[in-house]
């Protein structure tokens, strides 16, 4: 299944993306995509309401605004430096274990919501990202069963202001957690939509110019590898975000760094998790 939310902020709804980009308003089935939902039967529910009431769900129109696919996670956690090439770029070693950090889940927005470019940013910049959804709480979890324990994918473009996150000491979350800096979706899609997560191309463009081109075959710890990973560290709950890291191509690597102003319209997408499109918009 492919999952929705529709309508404005603050008052999404859910719904079920089906084939032929057709939007059901799943609203009757009760409940939001949350962690009472991914972490209880919920998508099994929702497979069996699709295949009775869900036949007879209002439609909604393509023109209507898509929210983020799951209503706000307990955490969003982030592995940085994960393809050797965007680790080279960054004049970063390639990690010899994930580079775990936190992203503040009050940036997540819509696919095609504006981006608010922050106040006094100078060094805005963009990452094209395969993130995890969590399905089932995860603690000390084997990689050989890490994989049980995902309910799916979502796109997710890791917005980063780089004086914040480099330049202005302590963590990297200060540059990582901006309002608007976590655009996701268009849809999760839940995991046998994606046979094989490990051969995923992945793209960015700016202002119509490709940026970034990436596959996950690419990446250096891949998703078994990272889910087990942070459950080593803290419990990973239903609904939780692990986004897994960005190829090479960041405005940051680019020589000289071209980073994102006001009006600049930044698109991406990753094979079987749709596309998003943001516009940049200074802050006033």
């Amino acid at each position: 299944m492919k999952l929705i939310r529709i309508g404005q902020p603050g008052e999404e709804r859910p719904g079920i993306l089906l084939a032929g980009n057709q939007r059901i308003d799943a609203s009757s089935f009760g409940g939001d995509y949350d962690e009472t939902f991914f972490g209880g039967d919920g998508l099994a529910e929702l497979a069996r309401w699709a295949e009775t009431d869900g036949k007879t769900a209002p439609t909604v129109s393509n023109d209507e605004r898509l929210g983020p696919p799951l209503s706000r996670p307990s955490k969003i956690i982030c592995i940085g430096l994960n393809f050797k090439d965007h680790a080279l770029e960054s004049g970063a070693a390639v990690p010899t274990e994930p580079v775990v950090f936190m992203k503040a889940t009050s940036a997540i927005v819509g696919p095609n919501d504006d981006v608010i470019i922050p106040r006094d940013s100078v060094k805005t910049d963009w990452e094209v990202e395969l993130a995890v959804v969590i399905g089932a709480k995860a603690s000390y979890v084997d990689e050989e069963n890490a994989l049980d324990h995902v309910a799916g994918y979502v796109l997710h473009n890791d917005y980063s202001e780089r004086t914040f996150q480099l330049e202005r000491g302590g963590q990297w979350v200060k540059g990582k957690s901006c309002d608007t800096f976590a655009p996701l979706g268009p849809f999760i899609a839940t995991r046998d939509e994606i046979p094989n997560v490990g051969d995923l191309s992945m793209w960015l463009t700016v202002n119509g110019d490709r940026k970034q081109n990436g596959n996950t075959r690419n990446l250096i710890f891949g998703v078994p590898t990272i889910v087990s990973y942070v459950s080593q560290f803290m419990t990973l709950l239903p609904g939780d975000i692990i986004s897994t890291g960005t190829p090479a191509g960041v405005a940051m690597g680019h020589k000289p760094p071209r980073f994102l102003q006001d009006g600049d319209v930044v698109a991406l997408g990753i094979d079987g998790l749709g596309e998003s499109r943001q516009k940049l918009r200074a802050y006033r």
